[in-house]
């Protein structure tokens, strides 16, 4: 419904979603691009998606409060072009909260590890504007949801 946001328990849930569902298909993809052994991969993007986690509840947050003052439709009623927007932007954004995790956890040095970042971000755009998307269609925004 148009004027309409998640609130804050549907961001939550909306945010756990996508990181746990995120870290199941990502680790092996993970584990063999960079060399890493699975149970490392699993650490290590569980870690990444802490990191997410939280910048995804204020990034999405901000992306439809914006989205409603300036275009005034709620996301269940983002149209593709604009998801492929929040989708990239997000992602974008992540590299800042992730690539010192990624230095941190493997010894690699910055530009390396911003490399494995600015990798893992394409696929996880891809992933995040197919996961939007369906969240949208199975919860789409409520009339009666507020912003907290």
């Amino acid at each position: 419904m148009s004027g309409s946001i998640r609130d804050s328990r549907e961001r939550l849930l909306q945010s756990a979603w996508y990181e746990a569902l995120g870290l199941v298909l990502m680790a092996p993809i993970c584990s063999a691009l960079a060399l890493l052994e699975p149970q490392q991969s699993v650490v290590l993007l569980g870690c990444l998606s802490a990191a997410v986690m939280g910048w995804s509840a204020v990034f999405n947050t901000v992306f439809d409060r914006l989205e409603l003052a300036w275009i005034g439709s709620s996301a269940s009623e983002r149209p593709h072009r604009l998801r492929l927007v929040h989708a990239l932007l997000f992602e974008s954004t992540a590299v800042i909260a992730t690539c010192p995790v990624i230095v941190a956890f493997t010894g690699w040095s910055f530009g390396e590890a911003l490399a494995a970042d600015l990798g893992l971000s394409l696929l996880y755009a891809a992933y995040g504007y197919v996961f939007h998307w369906g969240y949208d269609r199975l919860r789409p925004v409520r009339a009666t949801c507020r912003a907290h």
